[in-house]
């Protein structure tokens, strides 16, 4: 796979994190027949307890230097495991916010692509067809997203886990989705994964871009999601975070405008890399 790098304009080639793994249990027929064991809670928690063990600590100089992680930008202090590091915290000031009132900001580091939603609420995402409605896992709430985006924030193993509010206001209304745990990386096209993956949907009264929906997807070996459960909250404030292995988050919004090198790279389908707190858009 290759990104799109916005400050030099340039592509960088990376490599899926357990691409023999997923490759095997995706596209083998013996594969696929252990693959609805693999996408279980059960095995998410089995994961996420062994991550969570002290001796997993061996674990983490290898995986620092497998994935480039630039440890600077994170707090300086010992980990008492995996599942810690993981989890870790950015430094102050290591992620700036964008705080013009309409600058529409990334919640994550992560690979962004934006889709468009049709006057239907159907979208294409991956070459799969959903409905907005069946990612919120309400189709009443997709009204107010018609012709607007989705934008969907890959966050793979090199990124930060945590996430924050795009903007501020009031979460009015939350929604616990139990389901499956697929890889949201592009192995599992031939799956309707948000739809059928864990996910959290909050619906957002933001002050600068109205409604939004915020959607947090576990994937495979993510079965927790973290949300803080804050009510009120700030253009900054951090809203949880995710458990060991890769996820996505998703914002729905309209009366937006999205960065042209971001909606052109979207548009061949390639993901543009973005931080936390980078201006990737504006209200209209």
């Amino acid at each position: 796979m290759k990104i799109y790098l916005r400050k030099s304009k340039a592509y960088e080639e990376v490599e899926q994190y357990g691409a023999g793994a997923l490759d095997f249990l995706y596209n083998n027929p013996i594969g696929r027949l252990l693959l609805g064991i693999a996408v279980s809670p059960f095995v998410s928690d089995i994961y996420a307890w062994k991550k969570s063990r002290k001796s997993s600590v061996k674990d983490i100089p290898g995986f620092i230097a497998e994935h480039k992680i630039d440890m600077s930008d994170f707090e300086d202090r010992e980990y008492d495991s995996f599942y810690d590091f993981f989890i870790r915290r950015l430094k102050p000031g290591k992620r700036p916010f964008d705080m013009a009132p309409g600058a529409l900001v990334s919640p994550a580091d992560s690979k962004l692509l934006v889709y468009k939603i049709g006057e239907d609420t159907h979208m294409q995402v991956k070459g799969r067809d959903y409905t907005a409605g069946e990612i919120l896992g309400d189709e009443a709430l997709s009204e107010c997203f018609k012709g607007g985006y989705a934008l969907v924030f890959r966050l793979t193993v090199d990124d930060c886990h945590r996430y924050s509010f795009p903007d501020s206001g009031k979460v009015l209304s939350r929604k616990y989705i139990k389901g499956k745990l697929h890889t949201v990386s592009p192995l599992s096209a031939d799956h309707k994964i948000f739809y059928e993956n864990t996910r959290n949907v909050c619906m957002l009264a933001t002050d600068n871009f109205g409604t939004m929906a915020y959607i947090e997807v576990g994937a495979m070996l993510v079965g927790r999601i973290a949300d803080e459960g804050a009510d009120l909250f700030l253009k900054g404030q951090e809203k949880g975070h995710f458990e060991p292995g890769g996820s996505t988050v998703i914002l729905f919004a309209n009366g937006i405008k999205i960065d042209d090198d971001i909606m052109e790279q979207s548009a061949m389908g390639i993901e543009t890399k973005v931080r936390m707190g980078e201006r990737i858009g504006k209200a209209l």
